[in-house]
């Protein structure tokens, strides 16, 4: 399944490699950055909601995995709330962009921008890589849709959240390993969360695009098209 993620997130690296001059210097840098780096702290303690011996190290790829757990939304979102992510993907390419292009559309048009006329950003360029990782457990599942339809509500966000949320936070406690459902971005598309991270399975970057937006007629519209890597 396929998990949309801003290419920025996808290198191993540190950006204090940028920093440095030598390597006492980068490792006095990784010291300061871990007193205040959320994720650094998260993957040493853990966070409130989801503890260090839930994460996974040392497989590869497995920093994107824990990423997805330790920056969850101040809101949540759908079927997490704010003390622990989950993974999400879709079933489809298609589906996925549907569900980024929503969210991003959504935080432009938030955006106050004085100086121009429609008061929001008039375009903006967004470079994602698609990450792959497959399945092999029991889900719960919400379908049909029209059997959910608390859960499944597309607005207002995040107010919309609450009912799922609560229904997220039941089926952990039950020790649950997350949910499929269809997708409320993508008509015919359908989503999975996972709450459990050693159960996203060789997670693997495949390819890159850039999505771009422009304000025009009175409302956003967008591109997407691939990209080589090191090209955005």
């Amino acid at each position: 399944m396929h998990r949309l993620i801003p290419s920025r997130y996808s290198d191993a690296g540190t950006l204090l490699d940028d920093l440095a001059d030598d390597d006492d210097m980068l490792e006095k840098l990784i010291r300061l950055d871990g007193a205040t780096n959320d994720r650094i702290q998260g993957e040493q303690s853990g966070l409130p909601g989801i503890s260090t011996y839930e994460l996974i190290y040392g497989t590869p790829n497995s920093q994107i995995v824990r990423a997805a757990f330790l920056h969850p939304s101040p809101t949540g979102s759908r079927f997490n709330g704010p003390t622990r992510g989950a993974w999400y993907a879709g079933d489809k390419l298609e589906t996925s962009l549907a569900e980024v292009i929503y969210h991003k559309k959504k935080h432009l048009a938030e955006i106050v921008v004085p100086e121009v006329s429609a008061g929001i950003p008039e375009a903006d360029s967004s470079t994602y890589d698609d990450w792959l990782a497959d399945f092999h457990a029991e889900f719960h599942s919400l379908e049909p849709a029209s059997d959910f339809p608390e859960c499944l509500e597309p607005e207002p966000v995040p107010e919309c959240y609450a009912e799922p949320q609560r229904l997220a936070q039941k089926l952990l406690k039950e020790q649950s390993n997350g949910i499929l459902y269809p997708s409320v971005r993508k008509k015919g598309g359908r989503c999975l969360v996972c709450f459990r991270p050693p159960l996203v399975y060789r997670p693997r970057r495949d390819k890159r695009y850039v999505i771009s937006f422009r304000w025009e007629r009175n409302r956003y519209r967008h591109d997407v098209h691939e990209v080589p890597f090191g090209k955005d």
